[in-house]
């Protein structure tokens, strides 16, 4: 597999404004946020989509939201409201193929959302 940009981000090879990580899971800051706080956040092991992780990856998945939930407080979002948001392929708006999830909030979100 070539390297994708979020493993190049990972081994410090290209920068990130991180806000979390540690052995299994990180969290940087969108360089295009779509809110006032919107976080990435990724396991440190690569999967191209949400369609490549096995059931032994339940524990690492429930990790990136309790992650983000940690993030939220960081932010001061979490009372006020926030969105997680898994990507998956082309149509759903993937364009980078490691799996994250997104952390929207500091503003009002609307519903449909896209």
């Amino acid at each position: 597999m070539a390297e994708c940009i979020f493993c190049e981000i990972i081994a410090r090879r290209m920068p990130a404004d991180f806000v979390y990580e540690d052995d299994e899971v990180v969290a940087f800051k969108d360089i295009n946020p779509q809110a006032p706080v919107h976080i990435l956040v990724l396991p440190r092991k690569h999967f191209s989509t949400l369609l490549d992780l096995k059931p032994e990856d339940a524990s690492l998945v429930g990790k990136l939201i309790l992650v983000a939930n940690e993030v939220a407080r960081k932010f001061n979002i979490h009372n006020r409201g926030f969105r997680l948001v898994f990507n998956c392929n082309r149509e759903a708006g993937q364009s980078i193929y490691h799996v994250h999830l997104h952390l929207l909030g500091g503003r009002i979100m609307m519903w449909p959302p896209g």
